[in-house]
């Protein structure tokens, strides 16, 4: 098992990625290997004592995809950054996975771009992990790569959904709703209402109707289906809220699931390989996480399986 890692990703590159790959190689087994994708130099100088360097492997290049360059022109036109090379050994199965917490819109390019959607994805998505008080998970998608979406693709963000809650969150019978501002089925607007329509009599996926605003914390669902504008907004709310209880010094078992760092990052469903996209303020202890999620998607076998339930469609 290979898994890649952009070292120039993130706003505090590449410490607190080396750091969190320091903290995830001595749980790797053997056989893992972590290839870093950026200046060797930098990071063979930081492993150079460290007992575990039989795990890591080096791509070297100085190049990369800054945060504020436009993402499909700086992908396109940068194919020696580290994300253009990440995505190149991914799909040259060079790596199993590739993760990195920069240019979240260059990511999403290469995804397109190099790897492809998987035949019979209409639009590729990304979801995020809402933890329930009863210590359960949600999962919602998308969360900002569709703004606009039509009511099959959000049929399939159902499909893509339950996969990922019955492999990545062992639910063995994923509840499938639909992100609405009623429960009533005429509520909502028109692409909403045709897509309530599509999934109550879905055999892909255990429907279990529309739920509100209030209920994404609540154990109504464990997939919650939206376009990616509304999810990304539901997103940004709760990380927020999180700010806003860290700054006031208020600690509470519940609240503290929403940090960030216990989730790794924002996996990219639908396309030919497995991507993880981080937060761009990463932690050491997110890069970790995101290794760890990275390897469950590839034991899990993950793009196989989406492969699999689009046939049987």
């Amino acid at each position: 098992m290979r898994i890649g890692i952009d070292i120039f990703g993130g706003d505090y590159a590449p410490e607190n990625c080396l750091k969190g790959i320091e903290m995830a190689l001595p749980q790797l087994h053997y056989s893992t290997k972590v290839v870093l994708i950026g200046d060797q130099h930098i990071a063979k100088q930081y492993f150079k004592k460290s007992p575990y360097a039989h795990h890591l492997e080096f791509v070297h290049t100085t190049e990369e995809i800054k945060m504020g360059e436009h993402p499909a022109k700086a992908y396109m036109k940068k194919p020696n950054s580290s994300i253009h090379l990440g995505f190149k050994l991914l799909k040259e199965n060079e790596i199993d996975a590739f993760l990195s917490a920069g240019n979240s819109g260059a990511m999403l390019a290469g995804s397109m771009l190099t790897l492809k959607p998987i035949p019979g994805i209409m639009r590729p998505t990304i979801g995020t992990i809402l933890p329930k008080p009863n210590g359960k998970l949600n999962f919602l998608l998308d969360v900002g790569t569709n703004v606009d979406t039509r009511p099959d693709v959000l049929y399939q963000f159902g499909i893509l959904g339950n996969i990922y809650a019955k492999e990545m969150l062992h639910i063995e019978k994923p509840r499938v709703a639909l992100l609405n501002i009623g429960e009533e089925s005429e509520k909502g607007n028109l692409v909403v209402q045709a897509a309530y329509k599509l999934m109550k009599d879905s055999s892909d996926f255990h429907f279990v109707g529309n739920v509100e605003g209030r209920h994404i914390f609540s154990d109504r669902a464990d997939v919650i289906v939206t376009d990616g504008f509304t999810g990304n907004v539901m997103l940004k709310m709760a990380e927020a809220f999180y700010g806003l209880l860290l700054k006031r010094k208020i600690s509470d078992e519940y609240f503290n699931q929403f940090n960030y760092e216990l989730y790794g990052g924002t996996p990219v469903l639908g396309v030919n390989g497995n991507v993880i996209i981080g937060h761009g303020i990463s932690s050491p202890l997110a890069f970790h996480n995101m290794i760890f999620q990275a390897k469950n998607m590839i034991k899990q076998n993950l793009v196989e399986k989406i492969k699999k339930a689009l046939n049987n469609n």
